[in-house]
């Protein structure tokens, strides 16, 4: 990817987020592995280190401790994890009014860690916990330190803690759902970063948008599912293009 190529992406995103309002975002994996976070499927990912299996419902429940063993370090302790230009960039076009709404595949907390307000969240949060019998939360630092104690944290109740995390086999949020499907119908410009878009629900909202109207990019290296719905497809790699808008705003300041 030539930087003549950036250059003209950076500016046309400009151009668009400036003329298309409402803009809404839909963030993958490969928003967050510029820092350092792995994705799952691809070829150096999660699943080539660990089961899918482990990420099962059923498997929490019968090996809650096989579980916190595979995944804390791995998963849970993000607190040294810093966002980067991509989350960056997000976060100052919302503070400028450019984006209205985040939602995101993603667990790391980092684009709330860059300064966004309201991110929807589809998958929930890997540094948020809570009792599965009281409902008490617990922070990701209390779990650890519980974990230095016994291989499976308990609440004072006696319950089961978990991650506020969809596992495979449960169910979405309504309410995120909701908000998603609501933000993507009333949108003019949808773009999608750094997913593949062959997870549902969350490969829907572009389709949604698309089907009422809305301007779709996507902005993914490599090919997505939805590539054909696109008005725009910029191929390119996301640290570069945010770097390249990041520098235009400060043209414009």
């Amino acid at each position: 990817m030539s930087k003549t190529d950036i250059e003209k992406y950076s500016q046309k995103f400009v151009e668009l987020i400036s003329s298309l309002q409402p803009v809404v975002v839909l963030t993958g994996a490969g928003v967050s592995t510029a820092s350092g976070i792995p994705d799952f499927r691809g070829p150096d990912g999660l699943y080539s280190k660990i089961s899918p299996r482990v990420f099962e419902l059923d498997f929490f429940l019968e090996q809650p401790q096989e579980y916190y063993s595979l995944t804390m370090n791995r998963i849970h302790m993000l607190k040294d994890v810093k966002p980067n230009e991509t989350h960056i960039l997000l976060a100052i076009l919302q503070k400028h009014g450019f984006i209205e709404t985040v939602i995101t595949q993603n667990i790391d907390g980092l684009h709330q860690k860059a300064g966004m307000e309201g991110v929807i969240e589809l998958h929930g949060n890997a540094g948020n916990f809570y009792c599965m019998d009281c409902g008490e939360t617990y922070t990701v630092a209390k779990i650890a330190e519980k974990l230095k104690f016994e291989p499976v944290p308990y609440c004072s109740c006696g319950g089961l803690i978990r991650p506020d995390v969809v596992f495979f086999g449960e169910f979405l949020s309504e309410s995120a759902l909701a908000r998603a499907r609501e933000s993507s119908q009333s949108c003019q410009l949808f773009v999608v970063m750094g997913s593949s878009l062959n997870v549902y629900p969350a490969a829907g909202f572009p389709r949604i948008a698309a089907e009422n109207g809305a301007y779709l990019l996507i902005i993914n290296r490599g090919e997505t599912a939805l590539d054909y719905m696109a008005n725009l497809k910029f191929d390119c790699d996301l640290e570069a293009f945010s770097k390249a808008v990041l520098e235009k705003f400060k043209e414009l300041d």
